[in-house]
């Protein structure tokens, strides 16, 4: 797609919120969520965790395979077979298969990317139709998966966020967060005001209401019209069905903002671009979500082999 045009001073906004206001996230704390009183909370003492939630946050299993060996006591806390229910804390030895580990209390290291998707590639894992997915391009994980915060569909280019933060993905991605959207849109032929303001206005989709919330106008070329939108929610091709509804059609959509972030001309398509952790650690203040917190990691210790002690070192003489 050809570099966004030069916008004209003229605007169009909607009466209810304009682009700075959607710029500006909550920053205060988030709602807690209240348990279900059937559910009874876990009882674990201060600084500790569950011992099968730590060996499955460092990928030795799942939860309840884990929970499994433990019963079978095939897993060992500071050199007492473990029963299921145990917790750990930071400094606790855990031996698993001949393997030792040491209980670490750290901030989890989460990683963030901007990835310049180009059009044709699909925002999944994995395609059954063979196509070349954004995760091809991504570098490989040693803990945790990439996530990506909201998808783009095929023939969509532009901005796309990934992290190995769950919590922030969520927020992100979640219609209550209100975390605005802007596209550039190359739209065939001319559009008048009146569609332009029913866009502002609302019209109905299969899916229910939805509307832009700013609509920036830029140059007229070869018989299409350029504008820049805002949305503050991500449906599935929203915007060309917004473009759709008033009789308009999109040639090229391309998304050049997700809330604060916006995508570097550098970062040329089929490139990513790795936010340092300040980036995001502002990024989760930017969603009102708290400093990431503390979670106890395994630091691998040894390797043995079964039955065999450990060699035992000569003394000089």
């Amino acid at each position: 797609m050809n570099p966004p045009p030069t916008r004209k001073k003229s605007r169009h906004k909607s009466a209810s919120r304009t682009p700075s206001q959607t710029n500006r996230k909550t920053t205060g704390k988030p709602r807690r969520r209240t348990r279900s009183a059937t559910v009874p909370p876990e009882t674990v003492q201060a600084g500790t965790e569950r011992l099968q939630k730590v060996l499955a946050r460092a990928g030795l299993g799942s939860r309840r395979g884990l929970e499994s060996r433990i019963e079978q006591g095939e897993v060992l806390v500071n050199k007492v077979p473990a029963r299921l229910g145990s917790s750990v804390g930071s400094g606790d030895l855990i031996e698993l298969d001949q393997r030792e580990f040491r209980v670490q209390a750290a901030s989890p290291g989460h990683r963030t990317l901007i990835y310049h998707k180009p059009e044709g590639e699909v925002t999944t894992n994995s395609d059954p139709e063979g196509r070349r997915t954004v995760f091809d391009r991504l570098p490989r994980l040693k803990e945790g998966r990439w996530i990506s915060v909201g998808r783009l569909d095929l023939n969509t280019a532009g901005l796309l966020l990934l992290t190995t933060d769950g919590e922030l993905a969520n927020r992100m991605m979640h219609p209550s967060g209100g975390v605005d959207r802007e596209y550039l849109c190359r739209i065939r032929g001319a559009v008048s005001e009146e569609q332009i303001q029913q866009l502002l206005t609302g019209v109905e989709l299969d899916d229910g209401p939805a509307r832009f919330s700013d609509i920036v106008p830029g140059e007229v070329t070869g018989g299409h019209s350029w504008y820049t939108v805002v949305i503050l929610e991500g449906r599935n091709r929203e915007v060309r069905r917004l473009w759709e509804a008033v009789g308009a059609q999109v040639a090229r959509l391309k998304r050049v903002r997700f809330g604060p972030v916006f995508l570097p001309p550098a970062v040329r398509p089929g490139r990513y671009q790795e936010l340092s952790p300040e980036d995001h650690r502002v990024l989760r203040e930017d969603a009102g979500l708290p400093p990431q917190p503390i979670e106890l990691l395994l630091q691998p210790m040894s390797i043995r082999a079964a039955g065999k002690a450990p060699p035992q070192r000569r003394g000089k003489g």
